[in-house]
């Protein structure tokens, strides 16, 4: 007998104790967290761009642990090979045959720390993962854990020696989200816990299995997108498209990634529907890092707040359904 899928309003409980559970130790930033549950629920990647120290790990170890998924973490350096990540065929004398070692990207919830420090032949290696849930070795594919969430993070203002990602790959992230610093007091009670980082798995507790997850994934694809609401994120996508600031605008990819994640936004929210202002509010996090400056590359903090005041330019001035 065939399970029945939990409603959007079932899919929401679970969303919001994962929120919930995140928050105990990531602390100032409820806006944050809730774009990580909804790259959860629309089955996108993080890109997490800011300075170190600012608590991108943390982050993503407690999302791992509210989830009960697997945490796994990758260091990424110059030297770092793609088999590192994915794994590799080691001889075993024992069986006279090949043994396949699985890389850190078999995890739930795997951060690529510094994607940028590494080569990229390197930051390759994670497209396929991303884009298919897969990885290929020695002409044999592996199908990766689910649910599957990359975090990947960078520095923008340190270049030396780094590689920008392509285009290609930005595009496979759902968003890119910016932490900074917190308030005073969240600040304050951060500082006052002696290791805080290392009490993620004792103050953070398990609140969805695997399996719940992914059906709350399977019930925020079944949210109600209007038409009017549809053409609003069209009118917006076409625009980047046709302005002659941007050499390249949201790829259809990214339209389907804003709309997914507007269903998400609506789950998050206890919605069977989307509004206007999910696309208003998953517009910037979704579309910013996905277009390019004419002449200026995508690259870069400068560019990154630019492309940001384009798009806030775009959204202020686009015709809103029902105003």
């Amino acid at each position: 007998m065939t399970a029945v899928p939990p409603t959007p309003e079932e899919a929401s409980r679970l969303a919001k104790a994962v929120l919930g559970e995140v928050q105990r130790v990531f602390l100032g930033k409820p806006r944050v967290v809730e774009h990580a549950v909804v790259a959860l629920l629309a089955r996108g990647h993080i890109l997490l761009e800011d300075v170190p120290g600012a608590g991108k790990t943390v982050l993503a170890r407690a999302l791992a642990r509210a989830i009960g998924g697997e945490f796994r973490r990758v260091q990424f350096t110059s030297d770092l090979l793609p088999s590192d990540i994915t794994g590799v065929n080691v001889w075993s004398p024992r069986t006279e045959a090949f043994v396949f070692h699985p890389g850190p990207i078999f995890g739930n919830v795997v951060l690529a720390d510094e994607i940028n420090r590494a080569s990229p032949r390197t930051q390759s290696a994670l497209l396929e993962a991303m884009s298919e849930r897969q990885v290929t070795t020695d002409r044999q594919t592996r199908t990766l854990p689910e649910p599957f969430l990359v975090v990947a993070t960078q520095n923008p203002h340190e270049h030396h020696g780094t590689y920008p990602l392509p285009e290609s790959q930005m595009d496979r992230f759902l968003v890119r989200l910016t932490i900074g610093y917190p308030d005073r007091e969240a600040e304050r009670r951060v500082v006052s816990m002696q290791g805080f980082a290392d009490k993620v798995e004792s103050l953070v507790q398990p609140v969805a299995t695997a399996a719940q997850v992914l059906a709350a994934q399977v019930a925020t694809t079944a949210v109600l997108v209007p038409d009017s609401v549809m053409d609003y994120a069209m009118d917006l996508v076409g625009q980047t498209r046709a302005t002659d600031a941007l050499e390249m605008g949201i790829s259809t990819r990214g339209a389907v990634s804003l709309i997914a994640a507007c269903r998400a936004a609506a789950v998050l929210a206890g919605r069977a529907f989307c509004l206007p202002d999910d696309v208003k509010g998953m517009f910037l996090p979704t579309c910013a890092h996905r277009v390019v400056l004419r002449g200026r590359g995508n690259s870069g903090e400068a560019a990154r707040e630019e492309s940001r005041a384009l798009l806030t330019d775009m959204l202020a001035r686009t015709p809103v359904p029902g105003d």
